[in-house]
């Protein structure tokens, strides 16, 4: 079968004629609109700051005084009719490109690959399951199509490593604000005996059960809940029914911090707190928080401005 070729439909506008144009594509019939707005794109940012540190400098310069919508038409002669039907009385210019099927489902696959962490782990995209594992190596499959995390971020390979160093046969494992569920579900696959999950984004349940089932891991093993331990008191009175011999938090500082008090009521005797998702220059403020709640950091790892620490009981 022929490959699908579209058009993309970019049409450069003003804050003040935004309404205006969405309004006259809606009313022509074309409701499948992609609006990148720079004003809207700050307002996001501030509404959500709690949930990262920082922003990519890259994607801030490429929003700055964008005010764009965007649509798809097939590149056909149909296509081109609507495409003159939706822009008509417009009275603006746009640019179109052209993409294929391929361009939107498979491209992105060629960034992936099989990736080495710490002594042990061998991070797998699920479409290579196939190819041969490196000798001492444990494969742990992933669909870095699924949103979340992959393992290719600094701050993920830092808590990758504390986990492979503190996972033992028969651990019980807590993951707090999981996303693609690939720190506990590596634990589940060095030897861990059971784990929990919980994620704020209620998208992040069936990611994560989809990847641990891609490593043979079913749900008698792996938990994984939606909601926020910070202010669900009963949540986190359930989680702490339990104690843990690993404790993982790969979220930003602006969490981790508030978090620190509730980690001992979840270690065992013996555990570890792993943190990660810190930028170098606030690791102290992260440490200073998990010594007022009684716990003692160990050893801090550090790669690419991002660090992470490990903590225990004091």
């Amino acid at each position: 079968m022929d490959e699908i070729k579209w058009l993309e439909v970019a049409i450069n506008t003003t804050p003040e004629r935004l309404d205006e144009i969405t309004a006259k594509l809606t009313a022509a019939g074309m409701t499948g609109l992609v609006i990148e707005d720079e004003t809207e794109f700050q307002q996001f940012l501030e509404q959500n700051r709690q949930y990262w540190d920082y922003v990519d400098q890259e994607l801030m310069e490429r929003m700055r005084g964008v005010t764009r919508v965007k649509f798809y038409v097939t590149d056909d002669a149909d296509g081109r009719t609507q495409l003159e039907r939706y822009t008509r009385g417009l009275e603006c210019e746009y640019t179109t490109r052209t993409l294929v099927d391929n361009d939107w489902a498979y491209s992105w696959q060629k960034y992936y690959k099989p990736l080495s962490i710490g002594e042990r782990l061998y991070v797998v995209p699920q479409w290579e399951r196939e190819e041969p594992v490196p000798q001492g190596r444990v494969p742990f499959y992933l669909n870095p199509g699924l949103t979340f995390g992959t393992g290719s971020h600094a701050s993920t390979q830092l808590c990758l490593e504390g986990v492979e160093a503190h996972t033992r046969q028969g651990d019980r494992v807590l993951d707090l604000g999981c996303g693609s569920g690939i720190l506990s579900i590596a634990a589940l696959v060095l030897g861990a005996e059971r784990a929990s999950a919980v994620d704020i984004d209620p998208k992040a349940v069936d990611v994560a059960y989809e990847n641990a089932a891609l490593n043979g891991i079913g749900k008698e093993r792996y938990t994984v809940r939606a909601g926020d331990v910070l202010t669900d008191r009963a949540l986190a009175a359930e989680l702490a029914q339990e104690r843990y011999q690993l404790v993982l938090a790969n979220i930003v500082a602006d969490v981790i911090i508030p978090l620190a008090p509730q980690v001992p009521g979840l270690l065992a005797e013996g555990g570890v707190f792993l943190c990660s998702g810190i930028l170098d220059s606030r690791a102290h403020e992260v440490a200073e928080a998990l010594a007022r709640s009684g716990l003692r950091v160990t050893r801090k790892r550090e790669r690419n401005g991002w660090a992470a620490l490990e903590a225990v009981l004091a």
